[in-house]
């Protein structure tokens, strides 16, 4: 039986478990944004991982730990997207069938690729229906195991990993960072980063990065309790548009994280022109907050060294191009 939070040991056992079949990706620097910030800034781009998101981390951990005999119903999740195609992609590589409820607004392109990895989708209204009960249904008609978006012991550790590799590349380069940001929606990326990175650098400030209007985390924060956002929808940042942080994953992040900015849509879109021309990267929205927040002076990076999770890259070209022409 393992503890009802994860710990370190547990993002070290879920690396062990992806090696091979996730992506390790690299830290990337350039001079031109260490000239904008005044620091000594990497990016760590989860836009080349497997489904194009940090997502199939956790899905993969979470999944592959389903034992033999309670297989044969497949799993079923809630998503507007980048769960969704960590979900499919990973129960179809354990040889598994997922349906994934999505909302209908999601974009075109991610539910496509849902159903690509593998995933039957069913949609639902993000304003009058309730996804967790509609998935709930399914699970029992079907005998499916629920894999949840990021409230998971397993899911947050498989997407700590994430944390884990920036900490063992900045040792095996000599290096400590002052700063890691990452953005959060249900904030299980963020509470398994600073599970990893605080492990290795203790001092280091971990924060998280959120659309404007939906900074439920910085307030949640504030306040010491889990606050939730006014509205569901309001954004393009459609990947971190959750109504309030996990109970699991704010008793790790209101511990080890306790701070965060936000970036209106208009510097997303500027971020992403920016990751894209710098970087030659393709990041959607909601994963392009964190480098939004830096570039629009939310944080002091003089003098310092960060690392920032570029959560997703799973962006329609409509979107895509639109940001371009912003910037």
């Amino acid at each position: 039986m393992h503890s009802p939070l994860p710990r370190y040991d547990d993002v070290v056992s879920a690396a062990e478990r992806l090696a091979g079949v996730a992506v390790r990706t690299p830290l990337l620097s350039s001079p031109r944004l260490d000239a904008l910030t005044g620091g000594r800034v990497f990016l760590k781009p989860e836009v080349l991982q497997r489904t194009g998101s940090f997502k199939f981390r956790g899905a993969y951990n979470r999944i592959s730990r389903i034992p033999e005999g309670e297989r044969a119903g497949g799993v079923v999740a809630c998503s507007s997207g980048n769960h969704a195609q960590g979900v499919a992609a990973a129960a179809t590589l354990m040889g598994m069938s997922s349906v994934i409820v999505m909302p209908k607004d999601a974009p075109a392109m991610k539910k496509a690729r849902t159903i690509a990895f593998g995933g039957e989708v069913v949609e639902y209204d993000r304003e009058t229906d309730d996804r967790d009960a509609i998935a709930g249904e399914i699970a029992r008609a079907r005998g499916a195991v629920f894999v949840p978006p990021y409230d998971d012991f397993h899911i947050i550790a498989g997407q700590g990993t994430v944390g884990l590799e920036i900490a063992e590349d900045l040792a095996a380069r000599g290096l400590a960072p002052d700063l890691v940001l990452a953005n959060a929606s249900g904030g299980g990326l963020v509470s398994g980063i600073a599970l990893a990175v605080k492990h290795h650098f203790p001092e280091v400030q971990v924060m998280t990065a959120e659309p404007a209007g939906f900074d439920d985390h910085a307030r949640s924060f504030r306040s010491g309790g889990r606050e939730r956002n006014n509205q569901a929808t309001g954004s393009f940042c459609d990947a971190l548009l959750a109504a309030t942080p996990g109970r699991l994953t704010f008793e790790i992040s209101s511990r080890l994280v306790g701070a965060g900015v936000s970036a209106t849509d208009e510097e997303v879109a500027r971020a992403v022109a920016f990751a894209f021309e710098e970087f030659k990267l393709v990041v959607e929205p909601g994963g392009a907050v964190t480098l939004a927040a830096v570039l629009a002076g939310r944080v002091d990076l003089k003098d310092k060294l960060a690392v920032l999770v570029l959560s997703g890259g799973n962006v329609d070209a409509a979107t895509f191009a639109r940001c371009l022409a912003a910037a």
